[in-house]
């Protein structure tokens, strides 16, 4: 009915928003046409008039069809959309300490050398590769520069940033003993938008995750932490996965294990401040995998006394 169809269409269009807020995105490019079906008010249901049927006339019984099973991550990283750049090939020895150096010091060149994108490459200031140890245990994955990293020129400096630097160190670690870095290498421009960010498009993505498949290739990290489902998403080359779905569940990526967790931004509105001990439930996790000691304190952090 009309009523049905107009119902789902503004459900989907809500959970659609909600994920995006998610991901701390605060400018989209609205479609006119989802706009106009939306303003447009629905026409009243009609109500059909009950007719009996004779029990001859009866159809039998059908049998209830399977409930349709949610794919696994492991699956989800098999599938990559059609178009994506094919995932890097790991299956060589890892590089040593100085070829991966010089290895991502050409890379870098070439990134901040890409014009792929006209409408990226004339609003940004700096082009954000990545930075950290090339020998990194742990690869920490955004999804693109925001205003502070596109003046600085490296990933993860401001507010979020910050709060990323202190799940580092509750680890145990510090940013130059990690590798940091982004699907996306340039701000996503938001023409028209005095502040704000957006989500990158996924051509935006297929165009520039190259780099940082090369960018794994040459660090082979034993483990990657994707922070939000842009992410997760530009990693995997797919589109529509939902972070609040996949969080905390290990996912493959060519022999590496990928634990999808909440993007710190997404921490530092007051409203998701519970959230906090569920993603350094996954940073645990990730201690857990890569070999790092684990503190009784550590394991602490985040719960309520008593």
């Amino acid at each position: 009915m009309a009523t049905d169809g107009y119902r789902q269409l503004l459900e989907a269009s809500i959970r659609h928003l909600e994920a995006l807020r998610s991901e701390d995105v605060r400018f989209i490019a609205a479609d006119p046409s989802l706009l106009s079906a939306l303003a447009e008010k629905p026409a009243p249901a009609r109500v059909a008039r009950p007719v009996t049927v004779p029990p001859s006339a009866a159809s039998p019984s059908l049998p209830t069809a399977p409930a349709a099973t949610r794919p696994t991550p492991a699956a989800i990283a098999e599938a990559a959309a059609p178009g994506h750049p094919p995932f890097p090939d790991l299956s060589s020895a890892p590089a040593t300490t100085d070829a991966k150096r010089v290895g991502l010091d050409a890379l870098r060149a070439r990134a901040l050398a890409c014009v792929q994108c006209p409408n990226l490459v004339s609003n940004r200031k700096h082009v954000v590769v990545g930075v950290g140890n090339v020998d990194a245990p742990i690869l920490f994955v955004g999804e693109a520069p925001g205003a502070d990293e596109d003046r600085i020129g490296e990933p993860f400096v401001g507010n979020a940033g910050e709060l990323l630097t202190k799940i580092i160190l509750a680890m145990g670690l510090s940013r130059d003993r990690v590798y940091i870095a982004n699907v996306l290498k340039c701000r996503p421009d938001t023409p028209g938008q005095a502040y704000g960010n957006r989500k990158p498009t996924a051509p935006e993505m297929a165009a520039c995750v190259p780099f940082l498949y090369e960018q794994i290739q040459w660090i082979r990290p034993r483990a990657i932490v994707a922070l939000g489902g842009t992410a997760i998403e530009g990693l995997l080359g797919r589109t529509g996965l939902y972070i609040s779905r996949m969080r905390g569940k290990w996912v493959d990526f060519q022999g590496i294990p990928v634990m999808p967790t909440f993007h710190p931004s997404y921490l530092l509105r007051p409203e998701n401040a519970a959230e906090k001990r569920r993603v350094w439930e996954d940073m645990l996790a990730v201690m857990e995998r890569v070999g790092l000691p684990i503190s009784e304190k550590q394991r602490g952090y985040f719960q309520k006394p008593g």
